[in-house]
């Protein structure tokens, strides 16, 4: 038992961040409106569908058009129809849009009961017909909405775009950083045999190696399930995942490479040789590739990684618990192989 206090931890961890991953709820949001468009000057009628909400239980509820620098402004009148739909109406004012005759303005939805809840450019104003100046800035107000009222609940964050998808986060993200430190793992022990001769080197370096590699097939495989419901497809031609399925043929041909040579001395010597090149070669490829053109996947191509809302704290309860225990069951599935491994070779030898 003392000797498996970490294996006991990693398995620990990995099965609440599966358990915890799942079954916490999401904050309430907003998922569509019925119009997203509309001129300044109008009365605009909006029906706002929530998700995870309770309209009817609110005894406060507003709603506000946020737009950028101009202010915002209120519903004229508001009206929960159910738990996820209400009814609002606002008057637009004209504006002074410094990108041009079209202003995106954010919904914010607030009540006493869920909190708040926002969806980025939701309408996009535009100006009316005989609105050439600046009449608005008596009607948009200059609020600060910097201390919205939060839903006081134990809950991840509702993203329109990414919605129960979300819990992926701890599953495809972890898989890869998982992945990284035992391939840095195989990395060590691969330079180490070259430095040292030590078979027991090799068998501790193509171990590593190999979980490392289940661990980005398993990544490659949760990432394509994400883009499939984010993005509308199993695959795209995202720089960012075309670099990553290189970077894993190459692994995988680290795999072919060991399996074609019966000499163990010299498969250790040209996989080690072969391990440093492909650790090498995955650094441009996943790292600075992707970040020098334009990429959907968050964190490259000017397109932000997950953080803020994204990422909150209660999210980072689970995220970084599940990193550990996913490397910790890493590290004991390498162990295993390692045995098993040294007992094949010693049956070699007899």
């Amino acid at each position: 038992m003392r000797q498996s206090w970490w294996k006991i931890i990693g398995v620990t961890l990995v099965f609440l961040g599966l358990i915890g991953g799942m079954l916490v709820p999401l904050n309430p949001g907003i998922t569509k409106i019925s119009k997203r468009s509309a001129k300044a000057g109008e009365l605009l009628q909006l029906t706002i569908h929530g998700y995870n909400s309770t309209y009817t239980e609110a005894k406060e509820l507003n709603a506000y058009l946020r737009a950028g620098d101009d202010g915002l402004i209120s519903a004229m009148d508001i009206k929960a129809i159910n738990d996820r739909v209400i009814e609002a109406s606002f008057f637009l004012p004209e504006h002074n849009s410094k990108e041009g005759d079209v202003m995106s303005s954010t919904l914010i939805v607030t009540t006493d009961h869920d909190g708040y809840q926002v969806l980025p450019d939701a309408v996009f104003i535009s100006k009316g017909p005989n609105n050439n100046t600046y009449l608005g800035a008596k009607i948009w107000r200059q609020d600060n909405f910097d201390n919205l009222k939060k839903s006081e609940a134990f809950r991840f964050p509702y993203r329109p775009l990414l919605n129960e998808t979300i819990r992926n986060t701890f599953y495809h993200i972890t898989l890869w950083f998982s992945m990284f430190i035992l391939l840095i793992a195989g990395l060590f022990y691969s330079i180490r045999y070259l430095r040292k001769g030590d078979i027991n080197d090799d068998i501790i370096s193509s171990s590593f190696t190999s979980v490392a590699i289940l661990y980005g097939t398993l990544g490659i495989i949760t990432g394509s399930l994400w883009a499939r419901f984010t993005w509308g497809a199993w695959w795209t031609t995202d720089v960012k995942l075309n670099m990553s399925a290189t970077a894993m043929l190459i692994y995988y041909a680290y795999l072919i490479l060991r399996g074609s040579m019966s000499d163990r001395d010299r498969r250790a010597r040209l996989s080690s040789a072969y391990n440093i090149f492909a650790f090498v070669a995955l650094i441009p490829l996943v790292f600075v590739i992707p970040r020098l053109t334009d990429s959907l996947h968050p964190g490259n191509g000017g397109n932000p990684a997950l953080g803020g809302e994204d990422m909150d704290n209660t999210m980072r309860q689970i995220f970084y618990p599940m990193i550990i225990g996913m490397t910790l069951v890493g590290v004991w599935m390498t162990s295993l192989k390692v045995r098993a491994e040294q007992v094949r070779d010693r049956v070699l030898d007899l």
